[in-house]
């Protein structure tokens, strides 16, 4: 029996509804443990912000780093100490507020390291783009058929693959001084999906 086997291709768009912030508590003395405590403590004040905007199931640790610190002449100058954490934010909206708390609160400790858009719930989009994706493979099998002088028969296989397309991230720094809220933009992230086909030809 003869066979064609296709990959389709096929994409939704949604708009992200939840924030993940990367930040870190950085602070610089002339000993390791010096260091570590003013980083320990500008983290416990980010985790307390935190808290304010977001559940606490949903504020993590991700990194820890302790190094020789130097100054501008090359010269050795202490230790600096960094605590890097992620809060996720179901809500955009609260996550401008949470940025604009930290910068208050923390001050010159604080290092916004950037933050993620995504969408919490993709079931919808993947269904979506699984149907076009479908429909992609029926198009393209029929093409190369109908290139082959057959007619498209049955379907004999098929098999999924895909993943969520690329989400924006914003990076930057943020200043001590500012204002209430900050604006962040979700725009849209595209979903896609991929689904292998094979059919008879006829």
């Amino acid at each position: 029996m003869r066979t064609v086997t296709v990959t389709g291709r096929g994409t939704a768009r949604e708009v992200p509804d939840t924030v993940v912030v990367r930040v870190a508590s950085s602070h610089r003395a002339a000993g390791v443990a010096e260091a570590l405590a003013g980083a320990d403590s500008a983290a416990a004040e980010i985790i307390a912000v935190g808290r304010e905007h977001t559940e606490a199931s949903r504020i993590g640790s991700t990194n820890l780093n302790v190094w020789p610190a130097y100054d501008n002449e090359g010269k050795p100058s202490g230790f600096e100490a960094r605590h890097s954490l992620s809060i996720t934010c179901t809500d955009i909206a609260s996550a401008g507020d949470l940025l604009a708390a930290l910068a208050t609160k923390v001050g010159d400790r604080l290092q916004v390291e950037g933050f993620g858009l995504e969408v919490s719930d993709t079931a919808r989009a993947l269904g979506s783009a699984r149907a076009g994706a479908y429909a992609d493979a029926v198009a393209r099998a029929g093409h190369l058929a109908e290139l082959a002088g057959a007619r498209l028969g049955d379907v004999q296989a098929m098999a999924e693959g895909g993943a969520a397309g690329p989400i924006g991230v914003g990076e930057g720094g943020v200043a001590r001084d500012m204002m209430k809220s900050v604006a962040i933009e979700p725009g849209e992230t595209t979903i896609a999906a991929a689904v292998t086909v094979t059919f008879a030809l006829d």
